[in-house]
Order: structure tokens, then C-alpha cells, then sequence
């Protein structure tokens, strides 16, 4: 039995001012994320006249898989559904059963594991099926691509440039850097036969991976982007506070890859374009930041090959000993107790 149709799934954002707290209630509903925290981060919307740049991001994306599958003979259309604002899932896979789809690849726009990276897009696809009800699509997603040589090579390219554009500036720090999550999510990331922390471990590979094929003997992973209460512990250290540490060690420059997003979303290039390059230029530190994969001509590739792993029983592709992680049908966890959420306290 073949595929009717590829659905796109990620996260939205705001195409509009007034889209913006609506849209980050969604995206923070049942939290706990204190009200002053989401007016801190509406205010970064404000700067960009309250539209974020992730929708074309993937609507771009989307244009250029869709090419290499026309080019590759693939027969399979691509629609797309977002967890928090419009298109939302729901709504997207509604009008597939309308038109009477049957099997539908998923293609999560996250490569690694974890509850926010992996689990919470099952959730999704459970959500969205419910909401259809009888007679929704069987829903396949595919598998984590963190190790996959045409993101890892895309990846190591921006880095390449990113060293290039600042010349010969002897000492310059290559930083990777991924979103941070609460430390007992990552304790939770992955089957528990394998001990947890599979988020932040597969974040590590991927620089490892990428350095190597950059030529980088020496570099960083930090996180960026925390929303959580204070009280909670997160992933460190934060991109900015290293940056401190590095001017304090005398390091003259960085280098920063965003390796754990693949497209330039508000959180990209407010936080890295914006915090963390005015901090390394209040310290005098050369700064660069690197490309995300989402754009270079492999990512579409990458999709075309990930998909072509069910529709013509193509051979894997990755780089790492790492499990292919992810794939799994109708919001179904990769193993019992997989990347489980957080408990929240009751009220």
C-alpha cells in the first residue's frame, strides 16, 4: 500500500501583531510560564512587526521538496499543519480525509529526539487524528535526521562560511548551539532502556559530526532560547553567558552554529542575531553566525530521501551508531515510556 500525500508538521508562529499573544498562549498553554514572560517575548514579535519568519520558512521548504519530488518521479503532494497557529494540524488533515486520503507520510521539522523535539509532534498527529475522527488517514512520521549526511553536511558548510566571513581572525571559537529544555526532560529523552539525555546527546553527535567534516578540532555546545520559571533547572550554559566566559578566557571570536534549528526562526535570530551578537560586540569579540540547514538545496534532498526510505524501500543514510529513532504511525511513542512529559503539579 503506497502514500497519498506528505503533511509537513511544525511548530507556527504569528503572521501579524495580532496574532502574536494568541499564539504564544498556544504555544505555552499548561506551562506554568509566567504572564510576564510571554509579554517579554511578544515584545521580540514587536520588532519584527509581530510576524515570524517560520511560515515561509517552511512554505519555502515545502516549494523546493516539492521540486525534487517531481524530479525524483515521486508522485506524493505536500501539505502543510502547524502545532500552534494556522495552519493547524487539525484543519490540514481534516481536508486530507475530505479528499480521501488513506496512508500519509509525516515530516516533523525537528531532527532529534526528546519530548519537545519528537514526542510532542506524535502528540500532534494523536490530537489531529482525534479531532477528524472515523475515517482519519493513517499518519507514518519519519525518523530523526540529526545524522544524516546531507544535514550534516549543509550544516558544516554554513560553518565554513560563517569562519570565512571573519577573515583571518587567528583563535575564533566555534559554538554549537540548540534549544534548551527543563534537565528532567532531558533525563526523560529516549526509551528508558537507554539511560535518558537522548536529546542532548544526539545535539552532541551532531556537532561532533559537523566539526569533523568542517575541519574543527575544538568547539562548544551550548543551549539557548530557556522559558521555564527560574526555579526549574534547564539545560546550560546559556549562549550569552558563554560568550562572557569566552572573552573572559581571552577568546577573540565566535563562531555560532544554531545546529539544533533548521530554519532561521524568530528564536535564531532574535537570540543569536540580536542578543548574542551585541554581547560579543559589547566585548569587542568577532561574531558570525552560521546557517541553518533548512534552506541549502540538501535539506530538500534530505526529505526527498527520508520519504523515499518508505516509498521505494530506500537503503538508510546516517552517520552516527545512534538508533533511527522517530518513526512511528498514528502518535504512537517509539517504545513504552519514551520521552514521557513532565508531570505537572496539580492544582
Amino acid at each position: 500500500m503506497g502514500y497519498d500525500a506528505l503533511l509537513w508538521l511544525s511548530f507556527g508562529g504569528p503572521e501579524g501583531p495580532d496574532d502574536v499573544m494568541p499564539f504564544l498562549e498556544n504555544v505555552t498553554k499548561g506551562r506554568g510560564v509566567p504572564r510576564e514572560r510571554l509579554l517579554e517575548v511578544a515584545e521580540h514579535y514587536r520588532h519584527f512587526d509581530g510576524v515570524s519568519p517560520i511560515n515561509k520558512l517552511n512554505r519555502d521548504a515545502i516549494a523546493a521538496v516539492e521540486k525534487q519530488l517531481a524530479a525524483a518521479g515521486v508522485d506524493l503532494p505536500v501539505h502543510f499543519g502547524n502545532r500552534n497557529w494556522h495552519p493547524m494540524v487539525e484543519d490540514t488533515l481534516a481536508s486530507l480525509t475530505e479528499a480521501g486520503a488513506k496512508r500519509v507520510l509525516v515530516f516533523p521539522t525537528s531532527a532529534y529526539g526528546g519530548y519537545s523535539a519528537c514526542r510532542q509532534y506524535d502528540e500532534d498527529i494523536e490530537r489531529a487524528r482525534a479531532a477528524v475522527g472515523e475515517g482519519a488517514p493513517e499518519l507514518v512520521k519519519l525518523r530523526h535526521f540529526f545524522d544524516h549526511p546531507l544535514f550534516v553536511s549543509a550544516v558544516a558548510d554554513g560553518v565554513r562560511a560563517a569562519h570565512a566571513s571573519l577573515g583571518d581572525v587567528p583563535g575564533v571559537r566555534t559554538v554549537f548551539t540548540a534549544h534548551s529544555v527543563p534537565e528532567s526532560a532531558d533525563l526523560a529523552a529516549g526509551p528508558p532502556a537507554e539511560g535518558g539525555r537522548r536529546y542532548s546527546r544526539q545535539i552532541a553527535e551532531a556537532a561532533r559530526l559537523v566539526a569533523a567534516e568542517a575541519g574543527i578540532a575544538e568547539y562548544d555546545v551550548v543551549w539557548q532560547s530557556r522559558s521555564g520559571p527560574p526555579q526549574v533547572p534547564w539545560l546550560e550554559p546559556d549562549i550569552v553567558d558563554h560568550i562572557d566566559a569566552l572573552h573572559a578566557a581571552g577568546v577573540p571570536g565566535v563562531v555560532v552554529s544554531p545546529i539544533g534549528f533548521v530554519s532561521d526562526h524568530l528564536e535564531v535570530i532574535w537570540d543569536l542575531d540580536n542578543e548574542a551578537a551585541e554581547r560579543a560586540a559589547e566585548h569587542g569579540m568577532a561574531f558570525a553566525r552560521a546557517a541553518t540547514a533548512g534552506a541549502d538545496p540538501r535539506f530538500a534532498e534530505l526529505v526527498v530521501e527520508l520519504i523515499r526510505e518508505h516509498t521505494h524501500e530506500a537503503a538508510p543514510r546516517k552517520l552516527s551508531p545512534f538508533p533511527a529513532g522517530g518513526c512511528t504511525i498514528n502518535g504512537a511513542p517509539c517504545a513504552i515510556g519514551c520521552c514521557e512529559p513532565a508531570k505537572r503539579p496539580s492544582r
